[in-house]
């Protein structure tokens, strides 16, 4: 017993100073190996053991090192899938810059898998600029299908929706949802979902490997209410509902339950699927309605910035 306790003491002993040596000293595992005279892979357990043991405590002194400890943070709250936090610009009045490029660089991350996927899309102004920023790429195997109907008020193209750019910029297969975001009732939408070509891509849809979302909010600037997706009377009655947010279209209160009846009878949108859901937002403005979102698990990850990861874990 006391020959064990004594070998384990010299290998923490030896633990530590291949930890010191790695960490503080700044030197390769090679070098460690020449230096205690072992062997490579001895060097290699030694340094891990020191980490496993405690003996070594490692500090990340740079900016990005909160934003790493914050999507740990955030990711232990919700139980997240997938949650990446950028550096925020304290004299930008962005609500995408810095989460436009981290969020195509995911999606172009699952586009890069040579296995084929299917990829949802949604829709808002973040995630418009997330594609925008996408490089070109061949993904002919791949397909990438829209949640949201993409036709406005109006009849014209609704300017946020993304699946004609993500299409012509990566080559992919596209499906889009050629309906209204918001039908002019409920009769109508069971109506248009019945087509045999929308019941294909509602089905398509479902079985998404990855989708990515935008999250919107309903305060007095609501997109939809912007946009004319929904009127003055229907925005306040989803308030007095206790409406906080959307995604696609429908709307849900602070427990990120979705509110019954009022426009979530017309929204044309593919339900949300249920594998990853990325949400790409950041704001105050938005702070609310991410954190319900994510609380609920409507969207089971996040690409924010810091200054909204402060506030989704206030």
């Amino acid at each position: 017993m006391a020959a064990r306790t004594e070998n384990m003491a010299t290998r923490l002993d030896d633990a530590a100073r291949a930890g010191w040596l790695y960490y503080v000293a700044g030197n390769t595992q090679e070098e460690i190996a020449a230096k205690m005279g072992i062997s490579r892979q001895t060097a290699q357990r030694l340094v891990s053991l020191s980490v496993s043991e405690g003996l070594i405590k490692v500090r990340l002194d740079h900016p990005i090192g909160r934003c790493l400890d914050l999507a740990q943070r955030l990711t232990d709250r919700f139980g997240l899938v997938q949650c990446e936090v950028v550096p925020s610009d304290p004299a930008s009045g962005s609500t995408t810059i810095g989460v436009a490029e981290a969020g195509a660089a995911e999606i172009e991350r699952y586009l890069k898998s040579t296995d084929p996927i299917v990829m949802a899309i949604g829709t808002g102004r973040t995630l418009k600029a997330a594609i925008e920023q996408l490089q070109p790429m061949d993904c002919q195997h791949h397909k990438v299908v829209s949640l949201t109907g993409n036709i406005a008020p109006d009849g014209s193209a609704a300017f946020y929706n993304v699946i004609f750019n993500v299409a012509d910029t990566v080559k992919a297969r596209s499906f889009p949802m050629p309906l209204p975001v918001i039908a002019s009732s409920a009769r109508e939408r069971q109506l248009l979902h019945t087509q045999a070509m929308i019941e294909a891509t509602l089905v398509l849809a479902a079985q998404a490997q990855v989708t990515f979302v935008g999250v919107g909010h309903l305060g007095p600037d609501a997109p939809l209410l912007l946009d004319g997706f929904i009127t003055e009377t229907e925005h306040a009655e989803l308030l007095k509902a206790g409406a906080v947010g959307e995604i696609c279209g429908w709307t849900f209160d602070a427990a990120g339950e979705l509110i019954a009846g009022l426009t979530n009878d017309r929204v044309a949108s593919a339900p949300i699927p249920k594998g990853p859901v990325i949400a790409l937002a950041m704001g105050r403005s938005k702070a609310a309605s991410i954190r319900a979102a994510l609380k609920s698990g409507l969207a089971n990850g996040v690409i924010t910035d810091e200054a909204t990861a402060e506030m989704l874990l206030a």
